[in-house]
């Protein structure tokens, strides 16, 4: 394949800025699909982030059914191998259970991916169901950090993160069920946003008032990016159980000003989940640079039973995971797993959660409404809540513990290690409100580590708002203008 421009051109530009080339007739489509891929084949060998790349969509990105006049003019696009799904396309969700799994409609989000212009051209890697924080299942493969190939690139949105990253695609879709985006964007380098609950549709199979926690996005490397994608891909489907938000202005031109003085809480501990003091270091770095742009800061959090909000969360997670695996098994008439085809841990969660009782699960929703309120009444007070990504560092590959092929038989223990290494993301999700990851702070190893905005329900354009006024005053040069080791370039 000919290669249209230099890596370092490449690289250099954001989603929207190749869109612009191919409006302006420099470059096509076609031509842009045809770098993605020879990237994708250039840095993949090493980090094992995408499943398949659709050669069709290659070779004739037209008929891939994006829409030309969309904002995104044909710029390629990696889905995660989970969530919405392409009509005649696998999807088989990081598990050997899965393979061979073909959609037979595009979901509803598809088509918004695709009317916004995205040429979606290949799967990248996810832990099985997207169920744990790293994509390791050396039956399938092995999705490595980009930054330092010794490391986990957590996830569970783990491929789409380290194809962006590595400068293979300017942007990705990605999934957040308790940080699943902002957690790889955080050991990634990149910006990874979590909108409110009712943004995104995952219609038609669910919706967010009973997938509860879960959301779709995307990973990016500008702030202008995860905007254009928001205003393009929200909104809700006929049929939604709850109202959708909306946006006087789109927020492409929201970021163009600064928000107005804000006041912002900083916090470095969840309960009895206190992070890395260089965490909180680099923490209290970020409040002196937000200062230094005229707005408040000081040490402050919600006042809620943070151990319930976590076990809440927990019980969620076993309730909904288990119900998904059974509706796959049920899917295939099947009344158990096959021997060896669903990962230890998944199969703990499906025979511990496949018969919960309703009085359990109505128990788990009253605590969802207690610490929502109460995180409510903090953000009265407060604009933005700014955390660590992670309570501790980026984990080295192998760390079995907290992986889906652990041998932990207790699945409470295991969550609960779960969200001693992620102690602060999963809250949002419990809440639905909005959080966003920042590339603002490299670790002693130089692996990137990201700094958590959280703000009210509804106030997506305001943390991007805020996103784009750090990324001027930073002149773009996010990760301290570093890359990863494993780039393009």
């Amino acid at each position: 394949m000919a290669q249209s421009m230099s890596w370092e051109e490449w690289a250099g530009h954001d989603a929207l800025g190749l869109a612009a080339l191919v409006r302006a007739g420099v470059l096509t489509p076609q031509e842009l699909a045809e770098q993605a891929a020879a990237a994708i084949a250039r840095v993949n060998p090493l980090l094992e982030g995408v499943v398949e790349v659709f050669d069709d969509a290659i070779d004739d990105p037209s008929a891939n059914g994006f829409n030309p006049r969309g904002e995104f003019a044909g710029v390629p696009f990696l889905l995660k191998d989970l969530g919405p799904a392409m009509r005649g396309r696998l999807q088989e969700m990081g598990s050997l259970f899965m393979r061979g799994n073909r959609a037979t409609a595009d979901t509803f989000l598809t088509g918004k991916m695709r009317n916004a212009g995205l040429n979606l051209i290949g799967r990248t890697t996810t832990p099985e169901f997207g169920v744990c924080s790293s994509a390791e299942n050396p039956a399938l493969y092995i999705t490595r950090n980009p930054w330092d190939t010794r490391y986990t690139s957590c996830g569970s949105s783990a491929g789409s993160a380290v194809m962006v990253a590595s400068g293979a695609v300017p942007m990705a879709h990605a999934t957040d069920g308790g940080g699943s985006i902002r957690i790889p964007a955080g050991f990634n380098g990149l910006i990874g946003m979590k909108c409110s609950r009712g943004v995104f549709s995952l219609a038609p199979a669910q919706s967010d008032l009973s997938g509860l926690v879960s959301t779709q996005g995307c990973l990016s490397r500008s702030v202008r990016d995860t905007a254009a994608f928001v205003d393009a891909c929200r909104g809700g489907a006929p049929g939604e159980f709850m109202p959708f938000w909306l946006s006087e202005i789109p927020y492409a031109r929201l970021i163009e000003r600064d928000p107005p003085r804000l006041r912002i809480a900083l916090a470095d501990s969840f309960g009895d989940h206190r992070a890395l003091a260089s965490f909180s270091a680099q923490l209290a770095d970020a409040g002196r640079l937000l200062e230094g742009l005229g707005h408040a800061v000081e040490w402050a959090q919600p006042a809620i039973d943070y151990a319930a909000a976590y076990e809440a969360q927990t019980v969620c997670y076993i309730s909904n995971f288990a119900q998904v695996i059974a509706g796959l098994l049920e899917a295939r008439g099947l009344e158990r797993p096959p021997q060896g085809l669903i990962e230890p841990v998944n199969l703990r969660i499906w025979e511990t959660g496949k018969d919960l009782r309703y009085r359990d699960r109505f128990r788990m929703q009253v605590r969802f409404n207690q610490i929502a309120r109460g995180v409510g009444a903090f953000f009265e007070d407060w604009d933005v809540l700014l955390t660590p990504v992670s309570a501790l560092p980026t984990p080295l590959l192998g760390t079995h513990a907290y992986l889906t092929q652990s041998d932990n038989p207790d699945v409470h223990g295991w969550f609960a290690h779960l969200w001693r290494n992620f102690a602060f993301t999963p809250l949002a999700n419990l809440c639905g409100i909005p959080a966003l990851s920042l590339p603002l702070a490299l670790q002693p190893n130089a692996l990137p580590s990201g700094i958590q905005a959280i703000s009210r329900q509804a106030a997506d354009g305001l943390l991007l708002q805020l996103a784009a006024q750090i990324e001027r005053a930073l002149g773009g040069r996010w990760n301290q203008g570093t890359r990863a080791q494993v780039h393009v370039v």
